[in-house]
């Protein structure tokens, strides 16, 4: 833990905290893109530490929370099926789809198996020949490249009864989409480190300038969150939008070269649908030509999918960060993690859930509601 220990050090949270409260002369709004930096900032309290001239706002960052809900039931009817094992990073097995979830497909006899890597759902498929190995592909560009080696192995090795179930966003069009809607009050980013450890931020440098907007790339960690806050608050106060690295020991302009030569080979552009949100053009990945056979939304037709998203649940507007959690009113009465009305109450990453787990905003009329 000793590198940890370094990134809280509480001494220099307060110096950076301090250094903000000097350069912040006025009310500014910025959004963390990751939902892990959510989870860092309600789990420390940075946003209670921060000036009251500094606003945060939670951004559409959560892989599993913007998987859209077609995409979800579809895969609860793979899993369903007999003959197939359905392979699945654990925090998708409570998100809800229409009626159920994977866990519900798990104990109606579906064969579902949590991985801890693409390459699992591979050596799955090589043990059992007579057998559909499905992998539920998921994430933005950080999950992509061992994605993208699963498919290329598989077709390496000519395993005919392995398809992945793909859903991949990206970062870049949604701070596109953000930024053009007429709803939007997001004046700076934190970009995503690890995301832009495989991509890079050149893609960002557009984006800044064309909406005159600080993007700094940050890290997850206490002092990396107040470092890129301390960063926006400078180049606002100045009246720049530029794009900054503030997690040089992780990331570099170009990226990961040999993981986007992997990600170009196996994946081609799309536009993509994000839960609660709707399509965004050209911001998702999908299968190339060269890999369609390994295609899972392609091997598995299902024409008869009919989606319904719960009437109370307003994550999508907490994915745009025009609503906080806490402001939903069905959170933490009618939503909880054991009996969540969307994705961004039990992903690892969701924004509901961050505030729910660390009790910031229920009420004791709440919590006496969920023990009855």
């Amino acid at each position: 833990m000793k590198y940890l220990d370094e990134f809280r050090d509480p001494e220099l949270a307060h110096k950076l905290l301090e250094d903000i409260r000097q350069a912040a002369t006025r009310k500014w709004v910025m959004m963390e893109v990751c939902g892990g930096q959510t989870h860092s900032i309600i789990r420390n309290g940075i946003d209670q530490l921060l000036p009251d001239t500094i606003e945060l706002i939670h951004g559409p960052g959560c892989p599993v929370c913007v998987t859209p809900l077609e995409i979800i039931d579809k895969a609860l009817a793979i899993a369903s099926l007999p003959g197939v094992i359905f392979c699945s990073f654990g925090d998708m097995l409570r998100v809800p789809g229409s009626d159920k979830d994977l866990f519900r497909v798990k104990s109606e006899g579906g064969d579902v198996r949590i991985v801890y890597s693409p390459l699992d759902a591979v050596k799955i498929a090589r043990e059992n020949p007579d057998r559909e190995v499905v992998f539920f592909g998921i994430g933005f560009e950080t999950t992509a490249p061992a994605n993208a080696m699963a498919v290329f192995q598989a077709k390496q090795q000519g395993l005919r009864n392995f398809s992945m179930l793909v859903s991949h966003v990206l970062v870049p069009p949604a701070i596109e989409a953000l930024m053009s809607s007429p709803t939007n009050r997001v004046q700076a980013f934190l970009a995503a480190g690890h995301v832009c450890s495989v991509m890079g931020y050149w893609q960002y440098e557009p984006l800044a300038e064309k909406y005159h907007v600080p993007i700094v790339v940050t890290g997850f960690e206490p002092l990396d969150v107040l470092e890129g806050i301390r960063r926006a608050v400078i180049q606002l106060e100045a009246g720049r939008g530029e794009v900054e690295n503030a997690y040089e020991r992780a990331v570099r302009r170009e990226g990961n070269l040999g993981a986007q030569k992997m990600l170009q080979d196996v994946f081609v552009v799309s536009h993509r649908k994000w839960r609660g949100i709707g399509e965004i053009p050209d911001s998702g990945w999908e299968l190339s030509q060269a890999y369609a056979e390994f295609d899972a939304a392609k091997r598995f037709t299902m024409n008869d999918i009919h989606t319904q998203e719960s009437p109370l649940c307003r994550s999508g507007e907490v994915l745009q960060g025009l609503i906080k959690p806490n402001e939903c009113p069905a959170f933490g009465k009618e939503c909880t993690p054991r009996n969540p009305l969307g994705a961004t109450m039990v992903s690892s990453e969701g924004a509901c859930a961050a505030y729910y787990q660390y009790g910031r905003f229920i009420s004791l009329e709440s919590l006496v509601a969920t023990a009855v």
